[in-house]
């Protein structure tokens, strides 16, 4: 039996996330990956069980990173507008430096194969997240509010111009490129709409 060949595994894993962007899990293969990659098949079997194994092992190794990439410097007891500008910093970052990866999270985390994050990071994301919230309503600087509408507002503006960053241009058609200066001006915007009259 053939060993694991690393340099060809790292292909394979960078092929098959540059096709589920561009392709969608439907389009997916394992033939047309390893038509892609100039490997057999059999090869990519060395690596994973089958389409469903491959899908979630990218979903939990990309997951596991984004996870440890969002929480870096980041603590549940940072003050709001500190710690949101810490969220948009570190999402920002991951993206733009990993672009393929972080669209295939998400393709992948909206799918059946969503269960294949890592749960124990997850959670632990999720908790911080939710102590953070509650800590900074506890403090008077956020208005308390369902968290599918938090997460819309907060989060939204920033994936907006990450996308249009990543499509080169705005819905006006002008050459768009994401810059700190725009992100920090945006960011402001969002805090104050989220800050209650009596403080920020």
């Amino acid at each position: 039996m053939r060993g694991r060949d690393l340099n060809k595994e790292r292909l394979v894993r960078d092929t098959a996330i540059q096709m589920l962007v561009e392709q969608g899990l439907q389009g997916f293969s394992m033939n047309k990956l390893a038509s892609a990659c100039s490997i057999s098949v059999a090869t990519l079997y060395i690596y994973y069980k089958d389409k469903d194994d491959l899908i979630r092992k990218l979903g939990a190794d990309i997951g596991s990173r984004h996870m440890d990439a969002l929480l870096n410097g980041f603590s549940p007891d940072m003050r709001f507008r500190e710690g949101i500008r810490k969220q948009w910093e570190n999402r920002s970052q991951f993206y733009l430096k990993y672009p393929l990866e972080a669209m295939c999270a998400e393709i992948i985390r909206y799918s059946p194969y969503g269960e294949c994050m890592d749960k124990k990071k997850l959670r632990a994301f999720k908790d911080a997240m939710s102590a953070f919230v509650q800590n900074a309503i506890d403090r008077g600087e956020l208005k308390p509010m369902p968290v599918e509408a938090f997460w819309s507002i907060v989060y939204g503006p920033l994936y907006t111009l990450l996308r249009f960053h990543s499509q080169g241009s705005s819905l006006a058609g002008r050459k768009f490129v994401f810059t700190k200066e725009l992100m920090l001006q945006t960011l402001e915007i969002v805090l104050d709409a989220l800050s209650p009259a009596t403080g920020k």
